[in-house]
C-alpha cells in the first residue's frame, strides 16, 4: 500500500511538470540534488524530494506561517542550515502543489 501512495505522489508531480512544460515557454524538466525538477531557462523553481514532498523556491521573504496548510522550510541536511527560500509541502496538501508551482515560477521570473 505504501508503494502505491509513493507512486501517486510521484505521478501528481509528473502531471504538474508536464502541464507546466506544455503551457509555459522555456519551462522544461530538470534535476535538483538528483531529484526530478521543473526548470525555467535552466533554473529550478520546483522539485520532487526523496521524502515524496514537492519543494518550491518561494524566496526568503515568503512566510509559511501565513498559510493555512502544512508548509515548512526545506532542510534536507542533518548538519547544515536549511535551504532558506525553499519550502516543502507534503502530498496530504497536494491540492496546493500547482498553485505553489505557479507562485514559484512567478517568483523566479520576477527576480531582479
Amino acid at each position: 500500500m505504501k508503494d502505491v501512495i509513493k507512486q501517486a505522489e510521484r505521478e501528481r508531480f509528473l502531471e504538474i511538470r508536464t502541464e507546466f512544460c506544455e503551457k509555459v515557454p522555456l519551462v522544461a524538466p530538470g534535476k535538483m540534488m538528483s531529484s526530478e525538477a521543473i526548470t525555467y531557462e535552466g533554473k529550478v523553481f520546483a522539485f520532487f524530494s526523496r521524502k515524496q514532498k514537492m519543494v518550491f523556491k518561494l524566496g526568503k521573504q515568503f512566510d509559511p506561517e501565513t498559510q493555512d496548510f502544512e508548509i515548512r522550510v526545506f532542510n534536507p541536511f542533518t548538519k547544515r542550515a536549511p535551504l532558506y527560500g525553499w519550502f516543502e509541502v507534503p502530498y496530504t496538501h497536494q491540492d496546493q502543489w500547482e498553485p505553489l508551482a505557479e507562485k514559484a515560477l512567478q517568483t523566479l521570473t520576477t527576480e531582479g
